[in-house]
């Protein structure tokens, strides 16, 4: 449903276009995700032979949003709707039409420093080597980013009524804009390597596709969040927070009217805020972590002391949702969705000592939204051959403080490489941009310097909150066991954790085996999910033999999104 935010309007005239057969209503700069949400039509996509899939992670990352576009295969979460379009769910096979246009060969750039990614990360990296030839590319329309979520081109912004994380981003933003650099928006990159000199990347974007040849390299593409896989998890109006909170601040839309918001973690709580302050009902707020208590008084304190500001802001919302009698859970889970064709029921349980779960309690709503954490967006930074290692249950880039990886011209700045917030990836990206200018130019001016003293500060900073935060949302328990072996491990191929249980009882304890055997991985999202889910199962299962590697994972191979035949033959090498 549509909701009005402070300092954001919709303006221009409404417009429809058809959606399987029905006319949908939407306004200027909504992503068609936004508008079928609004319109209450959640199955966008099919896979298998009856099972509608909607709007899942609503970054572009998974492809449940998927959908024909006058034909042409499109994510509906990516793309903004247009008068007359006509939309049809994606099907489960779909046979390519004779006439598809082929792409123009791709044009060829070169610059001083591309960055991919234009959140936080990039947006300060960007601003920080403003000067130098520069290139940015986003999959998004919008820089901004998960973080910095803008509203789309068809919105009245004032300035004065948004709030600090709008004002912030818009602020940022707008010093790229007015800066010599180069934004490519809604640019996939989809081909990246490492030339032992340069950083040769392929991308394919609404101008064509592009070859852009660059001395150096700020990867900047942020984290994915975590799947929580449980019965149901599937089913349309099931989604990430971080979806959820994108609908939202960059569409004004709800995902529903009744919405549980589930998971670990902060993000959680302030998107239940959100929510609550846009007119929605919240159902109640499930936390994992314990209710925060003198037990947790160190963590807390740690937080204030880096930055009082945010601790008091997470004090603030948590009062707020109070207020409101909305049920707060903490040392609880979801453990399982069920619904016809969309969500209708959620229901949570009390976590025990021993991995079990307490009595079920259930939830009439008509959206789910978990946040059980992220993980970094590694895939481009394997691809070019960073150095990466295995830490708190993740592949993460080996790098400095300024993002530098064990390829000299090759940054990685942000979640990206290994999780620590946004406030960090603001600084490190400044850093990132800056270790660049003194790379091209052979040094750094007396400000620049001081500028790096500063940013050197700001993130030792942020790390000592955010480790004070992770701290304070620790669970008490392991994360329980809430999937059974009917449950989809792998969303877009089908495979069932029973499947992949059956192949390691079997001997059969590789990744590359298991995927050729049960097709796991090779879907819309290519393994963003069910990999590192399929990595966790292994390293439990062979924990004495030997640290996880990169050979536990996935090889990354191009295209790293999915791609056209036509862009993928024009942005071939001649």
């Amino acid at each position: 449903m549509r909701v009005s935010l402070p300092g954001i309007a919709r303006s221009g005239p409404g417009f429809r276009f058809r959606f399987a057969g029905h006319d949908i209503a939407a306004w200027p700069g909504e992503t068609l995700a936004a508008a079928l949400t609004s319109a209450g039509q959640l199955a966008l996509s099919t896979n298998g032979p009856n099972e509608r899939r909607g709007v899942y992670c609503g970054m572009g990352a998974c492809g449940e949003c998927t959908v024909l576009v006058d034909g042409r295969s499109q994510r509906a979460c990516m793309v903004a709707a247009a008068p007359g379009m006509v939309v049809e769910p994606m099907p489960r096979r779909v046979v390519a039409t004779p006439d598809a246009p082929a792409s123009a060969p791709a044009q060829s750039l070169a610059c001083d420093l591309l960055i991919i990614g234009a959140g936080p990360a990039g947006l300060a990296a960007a601003v920080a080597a403003a000067g130098l030839n520069i290139i940015i590319i986003d999959e998004r329309a919008k820089p901004g980013g998960q973080y910095f979520k803008q509203p789309g081109k068809g919105f009245t912004i004032t300035p004065a009524a948004l709030d600090a994380q709008f004002s912030e981003g818009a602020a940022l933003i707008a010093d790229v804009a007015a800066s010599p650099a180069k934004v490519m928006a809604g640019r996939i990159a989809w081909s990246a390597r490492h030339d032992g000199q340069h950083i040769v990347v392929e991308t394919s974007g609404p101008e064509g596709p592009a070859r852009i040849i660059a001395a150096h390299l700020i990867i900047a593409t942020g984290a994915t969040e975590k799947p929580w896989p449980m019965p149901g998890w599937t089913l349309p109006g099931v989604m990430t927070t971080g979806a959820a909170q994108t609908l939202l601040r960059s569409g004004a839309v709800s995902p529903g009217g009744r919405v549980l918001v589930a998971g670990n973690g902060p993000l959680n709580i302030q998107l239940a805020n959100e929510l609550l302050n846009a007119g929605v009902t919240v159902a109640a707020v499930v936390e994992q972590a314990p209710r925060p208590g003198l037990a947790r008084a160190a963590s807390a304190l740690a937080m204030a002391r880096h930055d009082a500001g945010l601790a008091v802001q997470g004090v603030r919302q948590l009062a707020r949702l109070a207020r409101a009698g909305v049920p707060l859970l903490f040392g609880h889970v979801v453990c399982r969705a069920e619904g016809a064709e969309r969500v209708e029921r959620a229901f949570v349980a009390a976590t025990r000592p021993d991995g079990t779960l307490g009595p079920e309690r259930g939830f009439d709503i008509d959206a789910l939204c978990i946040g059980a954490g992220f993980q970094p967006q590694a895939e481009l930074a394997r691809a070019v051959g960073c150095r990466l290692e295995w830490q708190g249950g993740a592949l993460v880039v080996v790098r400095e403080d300024d993002g530098r990886t064990s390829l000299g011209n090759v940054f990685v700045a942000g979640d990206g490489g290994g999780l620590a917030g946004a406030r960090a990836a603001l600084a490190q990206g400044m850093l990132a941009g800056l270790a660049v200018v003194a790379d091209v130019k052979g040094g750094l001016s007396a400000a620049q310097l001081a500028q790096r003293q500063a940013q050197r500060r700001a993130l030792a900073t942020a790390r000592g909150f955010q480790a004070g935060l992770w701290q304070l949302f620790a669970p008490a328990h392991p994360a329980p066991t809430v999937h059974t072996p009917e449950t989809l491990l792998c969303r877009c191929e089908g495979v069932r954790f029973g499947d992949v249980d059956a192949l390691l009882a079997a001997g059969t304890h590789d990744p590359g085996s298991i995927k050729r055997a049960t097709r796991l991985g090779m879907g819309r999202c290519q393994g963003r999910y069910c990999g590192p889910q399929l990595t966790a199962i292994l390293a439990a299962r062979l924990a004495g033999d030997g640290p996880v590697g990169e050979g536990d994972l996935f090889a990354p191979r191009p295209p790293f999104k999915p791609l056209s035949i036509a862009e993928l033959a024009a942005g071939a090498e001649p």
